[in-house]
């Protein structure tokens, strides 16, 4: 959205009633590829997903959202995260995830099996050979939402605790780009959420990718969730 838009932010003045399709609208009219992709972008307001109709109040944040698997401004200080009440654990970080510190966070007395998906960058794209990855999101969105998907998990499955970890920035072949460890008193309810939660963090959390090859780079375009609102029709 930065390269099409040609910039990452705007500041926006609208008349009384308008709505958060009203911004991408404005947008639209200056920018007529966007119109083309209103089908696949998705609206949030205030760090929350947000429909076409959401009326807006002065000093709201609207991001307009390309299907997410990026660009930024300056980055804030890392790691963001948050540790809830419950002791699930949410974060995104700029360094290596260290796996056994996450493990170490969840991990209880009462628990009887601990389940770690580490997603990692490898050499090809469906056989084309990759030098290395970069990934991107909007931040306080991401963070708010991976803690939204987490604890819904944990009221789902009978799991103990449950973490999610989300790394930014360039990768190289081999490192871990985001983590999902889950702490249980049995194994199978341990699988299951960690698997839940890989899969809807995917399509859920606004992260993207840039794949690097020798002859050239691309940003990947993913697939948002169908729950997600999109800028046309929503």
């Amino acid at each position: 959205m930065k390269d099409v838009c040609g910039r990452s932010e705007d500041t926006l003045d609208l008349p009384s009633g308008s709505t958060a399709g009203s911004v991408f609208d404005h947008y639209a009219a200056a920018i007529p590829r966007l119109r083309d992709m209103a089908a696949s972008i998705v609206l949030a307001r205030n760090h929350e997903f947000a429909k076409s109709a959401d009326a807006l109040s002065e000093g709201d944040e609207i991001a307009l959202l390309p299907p997410v698997s990026g660009g930024a401004p300056e980055p804030p200080a890392y790691p963001l995260e948050i540790l809830d009440d419950a002791g699930h654990y949410f974060a995104i970080t700029r360094e290596a995830i260290d796996a056994r510190a996450l493990e170490a966070r969840v991990l209880a007395g009462s628990d009887g099996a601990l389940v770690t998906f580490q997603g990692v960058v490898r050499n090809n794209t469906k056989g084309r050979a990759t030098l290395r990855l970069e990934y991107e999101c909007y931040e306080a969105m991401a963070l708010r939402k991976m803690a939204e998907i987490g604890r819904e998990i944990a009221a789902q499955f009978a799991i103990g605790r449950i973490a999610m970890v989300h790394r930014l920035g360039v990768l190289e072949i081999g490192e871990a780009s985001v983590m999902v460890v889950v702490s249980a008193p049995h194994r199978r309810p341990s699988f299951e959420a960690a698997l839940e939660g890989i899969n809807r963090l995917k399509k859920l959390v606004p992260v993207w990718k840039k794949e690097f090859f020798a002859d050239g780079e691309v940003w990947v375009e993913g697939e948002w969730d169908d729950s997600a609102p999109r800028a046309a029709g929503s």
